[in-house]
């Protein structure tokens, strides 16, 4: 098990795969360098991207976040706006400072690699950073894979090598391999332990408590109640925070050769024009899930996914291209739901978290791994989850509500246009949002009883995103990305 606030981090748009993932790979590699002393010998480094990685890194900012982390860039604290010139400083210098205090010579159009032909079989988004001394030869050399939500996991230098288009043979991808260093055992310390939903609620059910109260119970054997509870406010402040930003952009039109223009401040500016809920501390609708102003839920994804496309600071939930759909069902919740409050916000993370753990264990929220049902089809699974336990769903009206959420995104492939993460994917999220919350009333409305469970979807999800063809799965070779003309 690992801890749910690890699904939601703070970090940089516009992918928390491609963006997120690299960025701090390449600082781990920097890291250990310099923790084993061997900074000083290093007169260039080389970054190689392989898989999907290198089919959309251009247009998701994969080089320039690599390249940011060997300088010793973290996703929560980097420099957005020198994220975003960061190639054209390299190339005037002709230099870099690794970890922040020692230059090298920089070549970046030589010194990072966009592989087109081949793939690590392990993952989609694999990479390899070499570094070498002043005689050529490798110092060190680290294969480092991008696993989704901004989650990275070593590799092995002699991890094997296929084609682009090859499927991996049997033994060599992560599903198979039980050497994953990111999770935490909370075994020793955490009072309950659920390695699927049904697990989930037999616990809820053996204990009385609801899901947010076991999420909560695991969370505070691990570190202070007041940790928890500032970390999640502090999750939700930024959520809020980037909505405003969204909204208020003097940004006319989005980053990345498409021209796509801004839509929320325009929105916002008509929507508020009536009545601009995000000026009041809060504002009530006299009923909630029957009179939902999916207006209002639209401008909140669209503000949010704005942000990450343009580079901004976001919070992956659970990854930065459905990093708009949590936190619209949250201002959904907050904004028009009476009686919402912090303690409510607290709860509906911790449900939202649990499941996203659920989806992170037992399925994948990559969408170079599935498609897009692992990036928007979870956060929309999530959101369900965490407005029903707030709504005062029981235990299985949550699970229906997630369920929901994600059964009617089976099957949804990733096809950026242009490598970018704009189109589909900003209305993308806000069609998910309201989805969210329909589930939640069909859920509220039935006694929690249903057929499809939770863990069936997830792992139907997986068995659909293995048979999908790789062109469907981020790297712009399929769907929409070849089919819309660029101009």
């Amino acid at each position: 098990m690992f801890s749910v606030l690890d699904m939601f981090t703070i970090g940089v748009g516009p992918s928390s795969s491609h963006t997120v993932g690299p960025m701090r790979a390449a600082n781990a590699f920097v890291s250990s360098l310099r923790d084993s002393g061997m900074l000083a010998q290093v007169v260039r480094v080389r970054t190689v991207f392989y898989g999907s990685l290198a089919m959309t890194g251009m247009g998701h900012g994969t080089d320039r976040a690599a390249v940011a982390g060997l300088e010793g860039s973290l996703p929560s604290t980097v420099d957005t706006g020198h994220l975003l010139t960061i190639k054209q400083e390299c190339d005037q210098r002709g230099t870099l400072a690794l970890a922040g205090e020692h230059s090298i010579a920089f070549d970046y159009d030589r010194d990072v690699v966009f592989e087109l032909w081949q793939r690590l079989a392990a993952h989609p988004n694999g990479m390899r950073f070499q570094a070498f001394d002043d005689r050529g030869d490798v110092v060190d050399e680290q294969v480092w894979y991008s696993i989704g939500g901004g989650f990275i996991r070593p590799g092995r230098r002699d991890d094997l090598m296929i084609g682009i288009h090859e499927r991996p043979p049997q033994g060599s991808t992560f599903a198979e391999r039980d050497d994953d260093t990111q999770r935490v055992d909370f075994e020793a310390r955490a009072p309950y332990h659920f390695a699927s939903c049904s697990e989930l609620i037999e616990v809820c059910e053996r204990t009385g408590m609801p899901i947010c109260d076991v999420v909560w119970a695991n969370e505070t054997a691990m570190r202070p109640a007041g940790e928890v509870r500032g970390q999640l406010l502090r999750v939700w402040k930024l959520m809020r925070s980037c909505i405003m930003a969204g909204c208020t952009s003097e940004q006319t039109t989005l980053p990345g050769g498409l021209e796509v223009r801004r839509r929320a401040p325009q929105m916002y500016r008509r929507l508020a024009s009536n009545d601009d809920v995000l000026r009041h501390d809060q504002h009530r609708a006299d009923v909630a899930l029957e009179s939902s102003d999916a207006a209002w839920v639209n401008l909140f994804a669209l503000a949010v996914c704005e942000e990450n496309a343009g580079g901004g600071r976001i919070v992956t939930a659970p990854t930065n291209g459905a990093a708009g759909i949590i936190p619209a069902v949250l201002h959904y919740y907050w904004t028009f739901v009476d009686g919402a409050g912090e303690d409510g916000i607290v709860r509906f993370l911790l449900t939202a978290g649990a499941i996203g753990y659920l989806f992170k264990r037992n399925g994948s929220i990559s969408g170079a791994e599935v498609g897009c049902q692992g990036e928007v089809g979870s956060a929309c699974s999530m959101a369900s989850a965490g407005l029903c336990e707030v709504m005062g769903g029981t235990p299985r009206q949550v699970e229906n509500a997630a369920e929901i959420g994600i059964e009617h995104h089976l099957g949804l492939t990733c096809d950026p246009v242009g490598g970018l993460v704009q189109i589909p994917c900003i209305e993308r999220n806000a069609m998910a949002a309201n989805m969210a919350i329909n589930a939640v009333r069909m859920a509220m409305f039935g006694d929690g009883s249903h057929l499809v469970s939770l863990d069936q979807a997830i792992k139907t999800m997986m068995d659909t995103g293995a048979d999908m063809m790789s062109k469907y799965k981020e790297t712009s070779q399929g769907g929409l990305a070849v089919n819309v003309v660029e101009c």
